[in-house]
C-alpha cells in the first residue's frame, strides 16, 4: 500500500510495519500485496465496512474469495492459496479489535497445485550441455557449473572466488552461500566440476576492469549486480537452448531438476539428494526427481535378479548319502530328520498341521533318548 487512506488501510499498514523487523522485506511485501487486494475489494464491494469489527464471513469474506476466484487473467491454486494464508495471519494478529476467529476457515483454501517435476529431455541436455561447451564464454560455463552442482540460479551469482573447498585427500566440495532457506552446504565436485572453475577463473581474468571493480571477490563478475547477473544468465541459456534446438521452453531452474534427476537414476539416496539440493523436507526433494519408464525398467529387472539367487537351508549329508545299517547311522538319520521337519513345519501357515508335525517332533525325540540309552555315539 502507498499512503494509507482509509482507517482500515491505516490499520493495516500498522500492523504491517510491526512486521517488518522478524520478517524478510520480500515475505512482508507479500503480506503488503494481499492486504492492498483485500482493503481494494472491499472498499469498491463495501464501501460502508470502515472498521474491523464489521467484518463478516459471509458476505465480506466469501464475496472477496469470489472475487479471487472470478480474477481476469486467473489466478492459479497456488496463488489464491497464499493470499487465504496471509490474510488469515493478518487478521488473526488482529483479533484485539474485535474480529471473529472464524473468518477464515480450512474448507476456504483451494487445493495446491500439484507440482510436476520439468527436467530436461535426456537428449535436451545432452545437445544443450554440448553447446555450452562449445561456446565456452564465462556465462555458458557458469551454467555448465549450475548443472554439474544443482545449485539455483541466486546461489550461482553469490559464489566467492574461494567457493572451491578441499574437505579430504582428493576431495572437493563447491561451497553455496546461504541461499532462501538461509543455509549454505557444501555440494561434492568431482574433477570435471573443477575444471568448469579453473575455466570460469580463466575468463574471469579478462573480464573488463569495471566489471571486477564491482564484484570483488565474487567468481562471477558483473557490472549491474547479482541481480542483473541473473537476467543475463537467463538470456544466455535460451540463446543456448535456441542454438542446441532444444524441443522445450529451457529456464535455469530446469537445470536443478536435470541433476537430480541425474543423481537420482546414479543411486543417489533421497536423503543425500535433499543435503545437495538444500532441501529442509525430503517432501520437496520428491517433488524435484522424476521416475521415467528406463528407471522403472532397470529397477524392476535388478530386483528380479536378486529374488533369482533365494537363500536355501544347507542340505544335510544324510539327504546325499545312505548312513550305515548300524546304531550310530539311525541317530544320524534320526537328528536330520528332525531338523528337516522343524524347518519345513516354520514355513507352514496351517496352524493345526504345524502342532501335528510339533507332536510327531516329540515322538522322534523320544527314539532318540531311548536309543542313547544304548550308548551310541554323537555325530
Amino acid at each position: 500500500m502507498t499512503q494509507p487512506r482509509t482507517k482500515l488501510e491505516r490499520i493495516f499498514e500498522a500492523h504491517l510495519q510491526t512486521l517488518v523487523p522478524t520478517l524478510r522485506s520480500s515475505t512482508v511485501s507479500h503480506y503488503r500485496s494481499t492486504a492492498r487486494h483485500f482493503l481494494t475489494y472491499l472498499q469498491a464491494a463495501f464501501p460502508q465496512v470502515s472498521r474491523l469489527s464489521e467484518l463478516r464471513r459471509d458476505p465480506h469474506l466469501l464475496g472477496w474469495f469470489r472475487w479471487l476466484c472470478e480474477r481476469q487473467p486467473p489466478l492459479c491454486n497456488e496463488v489464491r492459496f497464499q493470499h487465504l494464508l496471509h490474510l488469515r495471519r493478518l487478521l488473526e494478529d488482529l483479533t484485539a479489535h474485535g474480529l471473529r476467529p472464524d473468518l477464515i476457515r480450512r474448507e476456504d483454501f483451494p487445493p495446491r497445485d500439484r507440482y510436476l517435476p520439468r527436467p530436461l529431455s535426456l537428449e535436451d541436455d545432452r545437445c544443450l550441455q554440448q553447446e555450452l561447451r562449445q561456446t565456452d564464454d564465462l556465462l555458458c560455463n557458469a551454467l555448465l557449473l549450475m548443472r554439474a552442482t544443482g545449485i539455483r540460479l541466486g546461489e550461482c551469482t553469490q559464489l566467492s572466488l574461494d567457493c572451491p573447498r578441499q574437505v579430504g585427500p582428493d576431495e572437493w566440495a563447491i561451497l553455496v552461500p546461504l541461499d532462501k532457506l538461509h543455509s549454505e552446504r557444501l555440494v561434492p565436485a568431482d574433477s570435471a566440476v573443477r575444471q568448469i572453475v579453473v575455466r570460469i577463473l580463466a575468463l574471469r581474468a579478462l573480464a573488463p576492469p569495471s566489471k571486477l571493480a564491482k564484484s570483488q571477490g565474487m567468481l562471477l563478475p558483473s557490472r549491474g549486480g547479482p541481480f542483473a547477473l541473473r537476467d543475463t544468465l537467463r538470456r544466455a541459456l535460451a540463446h543456448a537452448a535456441k542454438r542446441a534446438i532444444c524441443s522445450t521452453h529451457v529456464m535455469p531452474h530446469r537445470l536443478r531438476h536435470s541433476y537430480a534427476s541425474e543423481m537420482l537414476r546414479l543411486g543417489v539416496s533421497l536423503p543425500a539428494l535433499m543435503q545437495l539440493l538444500g532441501h529442509k523436507d525430503v517432501r520437496m526433494t520428491l517433488r524435484y526427481v522424476q521416475v521415467t519408464q528406463q528407471d522403472l525398467q532397470r529397477e524392476f529387472h535388478q530386483a528380479r535378479q536378486n529374488a533369482a539367487h533365494p537363500h536355501r537351508p544347507p542340505t544335510l549329508p544324510v539327504l546325499r548319502a545312505i548312513p550305515s545299517a548300524d546304531l550310530p547311522g539311525i541317530g544320524q538319520a534320526l537328528k536330520a530328520t528332525r531338523h528337516l521337519m522343524e524347518m519345513y513345519r516354520r514355513r507352514l501357515g496351517n496352524e493345526q498341521t504345524k502342532r501335528k508335525l510339533q507332536l510327531l517332533e516329540r515322538r522322534l525325540l523320544a527314539i532318540v533318548s531311548q536309543l542313547r540309552q544304548f550308548d551310541i555315539p554323537e555325530k
